[in-house]
């Protein structure tokens, strides 16, 4: 769930597949509730059946989450190592993954004056700057602003695992 409250008889959309159908209902221990919010550990059964996979989101039709491959957005670097443009990565949203390749620099922040450094743009442990990305396939995904759990990412060095930014 992006977020809100669904009840039955509520429309939905599958994502990524953009199914959609109807909440039949939402259960809890063999009984039936009257609604359930983003987050609620839930089964919820649909009028239609409808191949749903780990990382799937059920959104409202009405309050669809942006769909893309490419990207723009803040991170904080937290490798030792610096960022590599053309490095390829992991990242992760929610409980989906997938493969991403940083394009650029956008900007950096100067964090002692919090203006935005277009020439300085190395990324080293901590910096803080504007990125854009392309994933390996689309992912969806809100403004943090609008949504502070669709709209967060963490990114992964995809050969020692280890988180190495978020945003």
């Amino acid at each position: 769930m992006a977020g809100g409250v669904f009840r039955p008889g509520d429309d939905v959309t599958v994502l990524p597949s953009m199914l959609k159908s109807r909440i039949k209902s939402i259960d809890i221990f063999g009984r039936s509730l009257p609604g359930s919010r983003a987050g609620d550990s839930v089964a919820i059964s649909l009028e239609d059946q409808i191949d749903i996979n780990r990382g799937d989101m059920l959104v409202s039709p009405h309050d669809l989450p942006f769909i893309s491959q490419d990207i723009n957005l803040m991170i904080c670097w937290f490798n030792e190592k610096p960022m590599r443009i053309g490095g390829r990565y992991l990242i992760r949203l929610n409980t989906n993954e997938a493969g991403c390749v940083i394009k650029t620099v956008n900007y950096r922040m100067n964090i002692n004056n919090l203006e935005k450094d277009f020439e300085n743009i190395t990324l080293k442990m901590n910096d803080i700057a504007n990125i854009s990305i392309k994933t390996s396939r689309p992912v969806f995904f809100d403004t943090y602003k609008k949504n502070n759990i669709t709209g967060s990412l963490i990114l992964i060095d995809e050969g020692t695992n280890e988180t190495i930014a978020a945003g």
